[in-house]
């Protein structure tokens, strides 16, 4: 089985087995192989229950074709992306769906030098060339596969991020939701002084206690509720494959993709003045002002990984934030990594000697909404309705990613899925003036009335 409905704008992700089998993994190995041409790939997997055997398929299409294979055992999504800047090989392979449910599972494809590979760059022409695959021919000779433990030079290489004596005897509540991310702790934990409190550090692909998904609230209760009455100086939480990181304050408080993304570039810029800074279309206006404090410039993109990476290249930014909880950074090969977003967060506080919610005191300035997702038929109609409804009453709109409407004290964003038939809205407040409760009504009751079902994802 191999569904092509599994090729995403940002990777392959499958529902298993009914959208993707062993039988169609192999097939997706031989795409690989007559797509890409590559003569080493490296393979990564996290530790979702089909994780190996797709591993197997894999590995068995590329020595058909004479590919060697280079086993990257049971890694991080960022250390994929660290292979292909590090290694010799053509391709980098991360087994994985991210913060989906343990049913399903999924690809990241990277090329040499960290390069993305998403739905325009490469995923579409291979679903669309998979019915010529049929005409392969073994190679007369096989690939080989080798071993390779990444492990020590990936610690190495994020460590270089931050300076390790000034970071204090923090006490960090870590919830890994069973994923990759009790592995990266441990592994930080060893070469730096902090007090480390383990939940669901077990790596378990069937997800025992939560999904491994800390961007739904109840998956953080309990992490939000201790860290606060055990009194902890902060709360990490893993999604599945640990390239992104969320953290909670000493108060209990979540910190938002937006809030984190400012202290970030705050810190960096102060270090790395008169930089470009890439921030997504639904990034808080904080970001935007945090930046121009530096004399720096911000440059508003489109949302998605690919997306950002390719922009970080063209402009040499310092970093981009993306309010899902992605950061990029450019002595990181343009490429996103939770960890080091961690460290540096670490070496913040150290550094600041004030709690975490009094250091972010000043990012927190505009209420938000969160994100809201509708269930819609026709996701251009409404969003262009929209559009209409405030043509005369807006200061200005903008189409960068789906329609962004603007106002001089509040905003707000609705935008496409690339992956589901939803609409997911964003809203901001930036003035006391304005209550958040009420914009958020009235802008979900003008899509609640074009159809739109609103649903928890």
């Amino acid at each position: 089985m191999l569904d092509p409905k599994i090729f995403k704008d940002y990777d392959i992700r499958a529902t298993i087995p009914t959208q993707l089998d062993q039988e169609g993994m192999y097939q997706l190995g031989l795409a690989f192989a007559a797509h890409f041409k590559p003569q080493n790939v490296a393979i990564g997997r996290d530790m979702r229950n089909s994780s190996p055997h797709f591993f197997n398929e894999l590995t068995k299409a590329f020595h058909s074709q004479g590919i060697n294979v280079i086993d990257l055992g049971m890694i991080t999504t960022d250390m994929s992306y660290f292979a292909a800047a590090t290694l010799n090989v053509d391709l980098s392979l991360m087994i994985t769906a991210s913060h989906n449910p343990g049913e399903d599972n999924g690809l990241k494809v990277t090329t040499k030098g960290a390069i993305p590979v998403g739905g325009e760059t490469g995923l579409y022409k291979l679903r669309d060339s998979l019915s010529s695959l049929k005409q392969l021919k073994s190679a007369g000779k096989s690939g080989t596969t080798t071993k390779h433990d990444l492990w020590d030079a990936w610690i190495k290489h994020v460590l270089s991020f931050i300076e390790t004596q000034n970071i204090k005897p923090l006490k960090l509540l870590v919830d890994a939701g069973n994923g990759m991310g009790g592995v990266i702790t441990n592994k930080i934990a060893t070469k730096l002084p902090i007090q480390i409190t383990p939940m669901y550090f077990e790596p378990d692909g069937n997800f025992p206690h939560h999904l491994a998904n800390p961007l739904i609230p109840e998956n953080t209760a309990e992490l939000k509720k201790r860290v606060k009455s055990e009194m902890y100086d902060l709360g990490v939480a893993w999604d599945g494959d640990a390239d992104r990181v969320y953290l909670i304050d000493d108060q209990g408080e979540f910190v938002s993709g937006t809030t984190l993304g400012a202290l970030l570039a705050d810190y960096l810029l102060n270090k790395h003045p008169q930089q470009k800074v890439i921030y997504n279309a639904v990034i808080g206006r904080v970001v935007e002002e945090i930046i121009k404090s530096h004399n720096s410039t911000p440059i508003r993109w489109r949302v998605g990984h690919a997306l950002l990476k390719a922009k970080m290249r063209e402009e040499n930014a310092l970093l981009a934030v993306e309010h899902s909880g992605h950061f990029f950074f450019r002595q990181n090969f343009f490429c996103d990594s939770g960890v080091i977003a961690l460290l540096l967060a670490l070496e913040i506080i150290s550094k600041d000697g004030h709690k975490l919610s009094a250091i972010l005191d000043k990012y927190r300035k505009y209420p938000v909404s969160g994100e809201i997702n509708f269930m819609v038929e026709d996701k251009q109609k409404i969003m262009q309705n929209l559009e209409e409804t405030y043509q005369t009453t807006a200061t200005s709109t903008d189409w960068l990613d789906g329609v962004t409407v603007w106002f001089p004290d509040w905003w707000f964003n609705v935008r496409p899925s690339n992956t589901q038939p939803l609409l997911r809205l964003n809203l901001e407040v930036n003035s006391d003036k304005i209550k958040i409760t009420e914009k958020v009504k009235e802008v979900v009751a003008l899509i609640e009335t074009q159809g739109g079902k609103r649903v928890e994802e």
